[in-house]
């Protein structure tokens, strides 16, 4: 069985190979751009591209939308990657300066959809918590040197994406149990 994940990212792909590859589904990247629609939730932002995608090469795809929330702050949201960009970890930090609410979470949510226009929907966040200060930098200027998981101390910069990715799979666990379901006729 063969599932076909809708991006570049090559941490999703990891991601998705750690878990595919236990259950026996091979994983095929479709590295095609899609126009982002803007919307308020990644579920809407991942169901329409899966199904477009799904449509124009006929096969079952997944497709992960990422969002982040700062609690204190009520943004960035699904509009993650374009605040990023603009604002540096260092305006961040000076933002969060006076916030005793140094807590925020991503959300994940994917959707799964097959030619014949079924789409499945997967959603759950990970718990994250901000550091006051920048121990080491992220050598692409993100966000990533202040950010950590809710259980630990380190920042994301600080340890290999292989020790985390477990936190990040969640949802390719659901498809795979849907699709090993599927198959055997449960």
């Amino acid at each position: 069985m063969t599932i076909y994940l809708l991006t570049k990212n090559a941490g999703k792909i990891k991601a998705a190979n750690s878990v595919f590859n236990e259950y026996g589904i091979e994983v095929k990247s479709i590295e095609k751009e899609y126009p982002e629609i803007q919307a308020d939730s990644s579920i809407e932002i991942a169901r329409q591209a899966a199904q477009e995608a799904a449509r124009e090469f006929n096969v079952p795809v997944i497709r992960e939308d990422h969002s982040f929330f700062i609690h204190a702050l009520g943004i960035p949201g699904p509009y993650t990657n374009y605040i990023e960009k603009h604002l540096s970890v260092e305006k961040l930090l000076a933002l969060m300066k006076n916030e005793s609410d140094r807590t925020a979470h991503f959300e994940l949510a994917l959707a799964y959809a097959k030619p014949d226009g079924v789409v499945k929907e997967f959603v759950y966040n990970v718990p994250i918590k901000i550091k006051e200060n920048i121990e080491i930098n992220d050598p692409r200027g993100g966000w990533n040197s202040v950010l950590c998981l809710e259980s630990e101390t380190r920042p994301f910069t600080e340890y290999p994406e292989e020790e985390r990715i477990h936190s990040w799979n969640k949802n390719y666990i659901e498809v795979a149990k849907l699709l090993q379901q599927t198959k055997t006729g449960e």
